[in-house]
């Protein structure tokens, strides 16, 4: 019944605000002698909304890819199994109505009407997804991507939507808010990419139940190989971004030794040799190994957000976690 919601996820998704939170957006205006806005009741809030909306998405997908699962992983169905179907779609109007109504009532306490769209379009890109999308070319990948991406960039709308209440166009006179712009859209295209490249491979895992059901994922409507040469393509584009990204905007000490061996780059790059391999070298089930990898790379890219709080603490004298300075 657990694995249902997918708990290991929801457990991820609240890491990753929290990080992107305090160790990308607070100490961006620290730096220049700001603070965050954003009341702690209203940042747990969204994170909560984004929990409960997410775990709505886990339910109501498989709900409708029953006989799917049944295929292809037999042993991991729950509907159907251990919760009736009628159960399940109450649970997901429950989890996902919750989810929606904190939205919405935290879109009207910050003034933010993006905010409120953010967490009405979601729901319902997801619940396409489910009943339409995910079995058609591409849309369906693109519309888990772009989800997973929004539950990153939500903290940006809500953050800049609080400076601007506060300070109006002061706050836009100064490179506070395009540095925030820049690393957190920064982050939400890197988890738009990643999603994007997984997806394509769970499809290509998934691949003998989706054809039986009639499904058009790129595997089915392109093949296997054709598959696997998209998703090289764009975890080769991914590993360009990083690289340029890494070049103009992340300021390595110079002489460290360490962190010019871990930038972003050079681990970024491991991670893509690895997943490539697995994914030429592997066939059916077995890409369940490049699928570990891109978790992992998703995990070091979000980690790597303390190593950009460290940096700017060291640049600028910011107390980390408001307790300790790093000299």
């Amino acid at each position: 019944m657990i694995q249902l919601f997918r708990f290991k996820n929801l457990i991820f998704i609240v890491i990753t605000q929290w990080l992107i939170y305090t160790a990308i957006i607070s100490p961006i205006f620290d730096k220049y002698g700001l603070t965050t806005l954003l009341p702690a009741a209203a940042f747990w809030l969204m994170v909560l909304a984004t929990v409960l909306i997410a775990a709505g998405g886990y339910v109501i997908n498989d709900y409708f890819d029953l006989k799917i699962d049944r295929i292809n992983r037999p042993e991991s169905v729950v509907i159907g199994e251990q919760l009736s179907k009628q159960s399940a779609m109450r649970l997901y109007i429950a989890l996902t109505g919750v989810g929606v109504l904190i939205g919405i009532v935290l879109a009207v306490w910050l003034k933010n009407i993006s905010l409120g769209f953010i967490f009405v379009i979601v729901p319902g890109m997801l619940w396409f997804y489910s009943s339409t999308y995910k079995r058609q070319f591409l849309i369906g990948n693109v519309i888990v991507s772009l989800c997973c991406a929004l539950a990153i960039l939500v903290l940006l709308v809500a953050e800049s939507g609080v400076q601007t209440a506060y300070y109006g166009d002061l706050i836009r006179q100064t490179p506070v808010l395009q540095q925030l712009f820049r690393w957190v859209c920064g982050y939400a295209v890197f988890a738009f990419f990643i999603t994007l490249i997984r997806e394509i491979v769970k499809d290509m895992e998934d691949l003998e139940g989706d054809r039986q059901m009639e499904c058009r994922t790129l595997p089915i409507v392109w093949g296997e190989r054709n598959a696997k040469i998209t998703v090289t393509v764009l975890a080769a584009v991914c590993l360009l971004a990083v690289f340029v990204f890494d070049w103009l905007y992340f300021d390595t000490p110079k002489g460290n030794m360490f962190f010019t061996l871990f930038s972003p780059a050079n681990v970024f790059i491991v991670f893509v040799a690895l997943f490539l391999w697995f994914i030429w070298y592997s066939k059916g089930k077995k890409y369940s190994a490049a699928s570990l990898v891109l978790k992992l790379l998703m995990s070091a890219g979000i980690l790597y957000s303390l190593v950009f709080y460290y940096l700017m603490a060291q640049a600028y004298q910011l107390t980390m976690f408001g307790l300790f300075k790093v000299v």
